[in-house]
């Protein structure tokens, strides 16, 4: 008979219900810092979108509904004001995604069910009774208050374990092992020691230990109470204290009244429409495409293909007949047209122009690049560049393997330091790696508080650097926790992963992209060069290993404060201009104009704030920032950003005409002609806007100092090639503004001089209004030792 009911269950079709809140607000949580090209978030929909995939490709589901909260209050706000009063307003980023959930559902052909005055945990209930007889119900949610849905094994629970991957489906045998009684039982639970995340008060006193040996010997809270009337010596035998006892007596009203806030409805008045929940039937990949590219989630199109049953072969260069040469140059100009597809692959060419066609999709990427003017940037700028990008990576760097591993001695031996220092402090051993365990100690164990201290996505109190940085000088044991993450970031990513890497000549071939960010700048991976940490002795020790072979220098160029010299000339103000066409220090001008004083009385102090103002203003800071990157009060801040653009009054007139041109066009333009378009500078959500201006303000600047590295790449490539010195000098790496080449010692007098001369000319002096742009130059026998070439 039980095989016979476990087959038809089997035979079943299945529904999921997803809950749409618990899931988002999870993911949400777990990637905070996603955003898509338009400056919207987007980790809470990434995870969302995740999510749904996995559930297709795990559960096979025959429906899919996604239940909703509405903004309305529900019954439980309304029979208890205090209902969920305990949680924090949602953050605006939180609310935007939710409601552009909407849109995810809409093209994946997913119905929404709602009621006003409900919970969408009640929509789940009435839609699960309804559904439970006729097909298997799985209620998919990011929380456990739905588990009390569970009815053996015709409704269960498909939930998030850990992070937003891992996940568990539990009936209702899975239910009474989590918690020791049955799911039915859960409202009664919650009734006794109350929910703080709902504000469910519970009877204060009773815990989660007490309140599941209660249930476990006495069922309900209504048979708990007869009990207690009838046979109240049926708790002492129970061995339930008499402390406890009284609190029972005494919070009957609080019990019954939580349990009624904590229980599901099932009487909710909407209907299941089965047939209208086919999701396979309806929809179109093409819209469920754009949607994904609209947001910025191309890593996701392949996947939602498979989930899908999509079985179109993955195209390849020879599926298409084309050259790698081609597809890289056709990819370039892709990534011109639109920035926000950076590193594009042969998928993302086809996908931009909605064919399988190469030749058709090379021919509408190449007329957009005519239509938007960007003609010019690819002739000039990037295409030269393709072959030598490839070199780059071909030649690699020699790194000095035993370096390394003495390094990586001295620094788990620092390490270890570290990590007994930190138990000590602690007064016990736990794994500082684990959040979880790092969150408990400091601020259950040790008590250590933080003003608006946000929780991660499983309620845990979040360990981020953001935390610990504004910890630090307050707790030396935070102070030592970020030490030992930095050190071990070092070990991890660069010293013990870069031998695993070498060649059998010990150079490192690491991957330069292109087309690899949104600025037009290039990107490195595997390992990740351009971003070895050089503000601490300990970051800047790893450089030490990138040496030359024999008879060769490493020689790096970089350009001196690039971004500002831009900023003078892109501006027009000639107070900046007249800094930099007469070689002054530009902080200690901005210090003099701003603090009005003589250029002798600038001081140190002076200098720091000028500089902070400088490159804060470069970058879209505002006032609030601007003071916490001083140190100040809003106030001093407010002060100092006043005075400053009082003085460069071109400066400030320049950053409102980009805001307003990016707002008219969409788009703004380097000095070269490339465009970067910013989707959300007319965004009606006023943070969406508000970062789209920030990231607006700095475009030109950024971008102009990209295509000046690009076309000081191709210039070199051209004049090393005339002099016939392609096995004399190489370009290894670019990093920020600066190139560096492993050059042979006895021509670095010959070389360094014209490459220096190559680059500060990129920009004529008549054209850059007497702005020269100066490069420093540097050499030696390893990357971190590089002195003065001259010297």
């Amino acid at each position: 008979m039980k095989e016979k009911k476990q087959q038809q269950q089997q035979n079943k079709k299945r529904l999921v219900l997803l809950d749409v809140f618990a899931i988002l607000h999870r993911a949400y949580h777990a990637l905070p810092d996603f955003s898509s090209a338009k400056g919207e978030p987007t980790g809470g929909l990434y995870g969302t979108i995740l999510m749904l995939v996995k559930i297709i490709e795990d559960l096979k589901p025959d429906y899919i509904i996604a239940c909703y909260d509405m903004a309305e209050p529900t019954f439980r706000k309304e029979a208890y004001d205090g209902y969920k009063s305990g949680r924090k307003e949602k953050d605006e980023e939180l609310k935007h995604q939710i409601d552009r959930s909407r849109d995810i559902f809409k093209v994946f052909n997913i119905p929404i069910y709602e009621k006003s005055g409900f919970e969408a945990d009640d929509v789940l209930g009435a839609l699960a009774e309804q559904g439970k007889d006729k097909v298997d119900v799985i209620i998919a949610s990011g929380d456990m208050d739905t588990m009390q849905l569970v009815d053996d094994k015709k409704v269960r629970v498909y939930t998030l374990k850990k992070g937003i991957k891992e996940t568990i489906l539990y009936d209702e045998d899975g239910v009474i092992e989590k918690f020791g009684f049955v799911p039915k039982l859960l409202p009664d639970y919650k009734g006794l020691r109350g929910d703080p995340s709902d504000n469910i008060i519970g009877i204060v006193g009773i815990g989660e230990k007490t309140a599941t040996t209660l249930i476990q010997n006495f069922g309900t809270i209504e048979e708990m109470y007869k009990k207690l009337k009838d046979e109240p010596e049926a708790f002492e035998k129970a061995g339930i204290k008499p402390r406890i006892i009284n609190l029972l007596k005494e919070g009957e009203e609080e019990a019954l009244f939580s349990k009624e806030l904590a229980t599901i409805r099932k009487d909710v008045p909407v209907e299941l429409n089965l047939e209208g929940s086919e999701w396979k039937n309806g929809f179109d990949f093409e819209k469920i495409n754009g949607l994904l590219r609209d947001l910025g989630f191309r890593s996701l199109v392949q996947r939602v293909k498979d989930a899908f049953g999509f079985k179109e072969e993955k195209a390849s260069i020879e599926s298409v007949n084309i050259s790698q040469e081609e597809l890289e140059e056709v990819a370039v100009a892709l990534w011109l047209v639109n920035s926000s597809i950076t590193n594009p692959t042969l998928e993302d060419i086809l996908n931009f122009a909605n064919t399988r066609d190469f030749a058709q999709a090379k021919e509408k990427i190449f007329k957009e690049l005519k239509e938007k003017e960007l003609e010019n940037v690819f002739e000039n700028i990037e295409k030269p560049i393709v072959s030598v990008v490839k070199k780059i990576g071909q030649r690699g760097i020699k790194v000095d393997k035993d370096y390394l591993e003495k390094l990586s001695g001295k620094y788990h031996e620092e390490l270890d330091k570290l990590e007994k220092n930190i138990w000590q402090q602690a007064g016990e051993e736990f794994n500082i790696k684990s959040p979880k365990q790092l969150g408990e100690v400091l601020f259950d164990r040790m008590g250590i508080v933080l003003k608006n201290h946000k929780k991660t996505s499983t309620g845990v109190k979040s360990t981020n650097a953001d935390v610990l940085e504004r910890l630090k000088d307050d707790y030396p044991i935070v102070q030592e926790i970020l030490q030992y993450r930095e050190l071990q970031k070092l070990l991890s990513t660069y010293i013990d992963n870069i031998p695993k890497m070498l060649d059998e000549n010990n150079r490192l071939h690491t991957e330069f992209l292109q087309a690899g960010t949104v600025t037009g700048r290039m990107a490195s991976h595997e390992p990740n060069l351009q971003n070895i940490p050089t503000k601490t002795e300990l970051g800047r020790a790893i450089r030490n290993a990138f040496v030359t072979d024999a008879g060769f220098k490493l020689v790096a160029f970089d350009y001196s404060q690039i971004e500002l010299r831009l900023t003078a000339l892109l501006s027009g103000d000639k107070k900046l201009i007249d800094v930099f066409s007469k070689g002054g220090d530009v902080h200690n001008a901005v210090a003099s104009e701003v603090f009005g004083v003589s250029l002798e009385k600038v001081d140190k102090e002076m200098r720091r704030t000028a500089k902070v103002i400088n490159f804060g203003i470069l970058y879209g800071m505002g006032v609030n920032s601007l003071a916490k990157n001083l140190g100040a009060d809003r106030k001093e801040a407010q002060k100092f950003y006043n005075e400053y653009f009082d003085k460069f009054s071109g400066l400030a007139g320049y950053l409102e005409k980009i805001k307003k041109d990016a707002q008219e066009k969409g788009y703004t333009k380097t000095f070269f002609g490339r465009r970067r378009y910013f989707e959300g500078i007319n965004s009606k959500v006023p943070f969406v806007r508000a970062m789209a201006e920030r990231m607006a303000i700095n475009a030109p600047t950024q971008g102009t100092s990209a295509d000046m590295i690009k076309i000081a790449i191709g210039r070199v490539d051209e004049y090393l090639k005339k002099e016939k010195l392609e096995k004399d000098a190489f370009l290894l790496l670019q990093v920020h503004d600066e190139l560096i080449f492993e050059i042979r010692e006895d021509l670095v007098g010959k070389v360094a001089p014209e490459i220096e001369k190559i680059m500060e000319t990129i920009i004529p002096l008549e054209e850059a209004e007497g702005i020269k742009f100066e490069v420093n130059v540097s050499s030696g026998n390893n990357w971190g030792e590089l002195k003065d070439y001259l010297e």
